[in-house]
This record gives C-alpha cells, structure tokens and sequence, in this order.
C-alpha cells in the first residue's frame, strides 16, 4: 500500500520553516482523506532521479505502533545510525517534540515526500511518503525561541496509515528488516572490511584541517561506535535491525570538507541503501563507498601537505 499525499502547489516541504504562505495538504492513505494546513517555502521541486528498486521483499510484522511523524524534503533522508539536529520553533511541531518525549519513550518517525507525479492541468503535484525511519531524541536544548532537538535514526518503518492530521501527523507504523538470508560466515567477513576501512577512514579525516564551517569530522566514527553498543533503551525490538544491517548503514555520512557535489551524491547512495533489501549487497556498496572517500581524503591531505611547505 503506498501513502501518498498531493500538494496544491509543486513545491518542496521542510516543517521546520515557517513562512506566511500556507496550503492545504491533501493527504490520503487507502480509503480516507484527511485536509490539514502546513506552513511551507515555495521553491521548484529539484527531483532525484529514480532509482532501480529490486523486488524484494522486507521482513514486516503484525503488530504497529502509533507515533508522530515529521516529514523533510526528499533531499534529507535520515538513515539507520545517522545523527541530525533540528530547530523546531512552530507550535505544532513543539507539541509533537513534547508527545514525543512524554508519551513515546523519545521517539517519533521521520520520513520524506518523495515527488511521484503533477497533474499538467491544476499543476497539483503529489508525493509519496517514504523512506521511513524511527528515531530516538538523545538531546533536547531549549532555546528562546523553540528547542534544539538531536535525533538519531534505529531503523527503517513503513507507513502503514495515518492516524490524525492536527496538529501535527501520526501514523501507524511497523519495522522494515532485510530479508535476503546469508551465511554469518559471509556477513562477517564483510563487516570486519567495513569496520576496518570505517576506522581508517576516521583517522585520515582526524588529520584533514577541515575550515570551522565544515561538517564534523568524526561522524562516520559516531554512527559505528553507536552501532556496537547495547540496543536502544525502551525501544521495541523488533525496529533494531542486526548489526550487520546497522554497520550497513554506517558509512552513509559525510565527510568533513565534503563538496556540494559529493554531498549530493552521499544524498544518492543514502536512497539507494533504504531502498536495498539484502544486506551483503548494502555493505559492499558501503565498502565501496567507504574506499572512494579514503582516496578523497587522501588526495586532500597530500594538497594540504604540499599548501604547508610553500
């Protein structure tokens, strides 16, 4: 079943902007639609081409849970290990941080609209909810005005409808695993690769000057560490996926110092790998990608070295 909602206007979606232009969104999910308001920018839909998409299915479960969802353009996908800090000031958006905290145990799902069509004659586009993702808050810092709040991604979750619209979303959700079986033999040897090249990759990033502006340098190192630990306190199980699918994850961060254009192409990989349903094909991606990014940081050090000496 997909989930589909249609904007009366082609236009990217963050909910953590607030502008003075508001539309109506028109969500629907099997046989119900439900009208509500979002505040949102108007900017031109900048598509990332499809993907081919294997049809293979995910492990699901019978029982779903009930928790706030936060939607992001199709440009912000959050990953299984992945850490990002959010502003959240609009009231609505702060009543969904306070459901969270109090009455979720510290979670709620993120997930993105993806563009799937827009109709030539209203110029309505719709969009599909995907690339679903639990998350637990680990900080929260108040501010003047709304809260800091830092999240970090357990696994993948599918969508299964949504509950209410105001004053902000909630759905029913259910965990997504991998589901392509492999010897752990074989599963092993590849996680012991992508560890290995995970720790070098950290240690050339820890030598690159990256200017102060630049991303941190030790997140590819953070999503591992976080990875070997215990499972998440107060989380249902069955949303922690095993640790090789978990260190699958791990690689898809960026580097420090990294370009508009490598950020976009992480941004590629990173759909590709919610995508994916076998995790051995996932963590040779990750391996692959983890080796392109040792060259690249290589190659940065040795211009840095030769910047020094003149």
């Amino acid at each position: 079943m997909n989930v589909c909602l249609s904007f009366p206007h082609p236009s990217t979606f963050n909910p953590l902007l607030c502008t003075s232009k508001t539309q109506l969104l028109h969500l629907h999910s099997n046989s119900t639609t439900i009208l509500f308001s979002f505040s949102f920018p108007f900017h031109s839909v900048h598509r990332i081409p499809q993907l081919d998409k294997k049809r293979r299915r995910f492990v699901t479960w019978a029982s779903s849970l009930q928790l706030p969802l936060l939607p992001f353009p199709i440009d912000q996908v959050l990953v299984p290990s992945e850490t990002k800090t959010l502003h959240l000031y609009e009231a609505r958006y702060l009543a969904l941080l306070e459901e969270s905290l109090f009455k979720k145990k510290r979670f709620f799902v993120h997930f993105v609209l993806d563009p799937i069509a827009i109709n030539d004659t209203s110029g309505e586009a719709s969009f599909a909810a995907r690339y679903g993702c639990l998350v637990a808050i680990e900080k929260v810092e108040k501010l003047e005005i709304g809260a800091l709040v830092s999240i970090r991604g357990i696994g993948r979750a599918k969508i299964l409808k949504f509950e209410q619209a105001e004053p902000y979303l909630t759905g029913a959700v259910i965990p997504l695993l991998d589901n392509i079986p492999h010897g752990e033999t074989e599963l092993s040897s590849k996680v012991l690769e992508i560890k290995e090249a995970l720790r070098n990759l950290n240690s050339l990033e820890i030598k690159l000057k990256a200017p102060q502006e630049a991303l941190l340098q030790t997140l590819t190192a953070n999503s591992l560490k976080w990875s070997e630990k215990t499972p998440v306190p107060d989380c249902d199980n069955s949303f922690i996926p095993p640790f090789p699918e978990l260190v699958s994850f791990a690689a898809l961060q960026p580097v420090s110092g990294s370009s508009e254009s490598e950020l976009q192409k992480l941004q590629k990989k990173k759909l590709r790998a919610m995508d994916i349903r076998d995790t051995l094909e996932r963590l040779e991606d990750s391996i692959g990608y983890v080796q392109e990014n040792i060259s690249l940081v290589a190659a940065k050090l040795a211009i840095q070295s030769l910047d020094s000496r003149s």
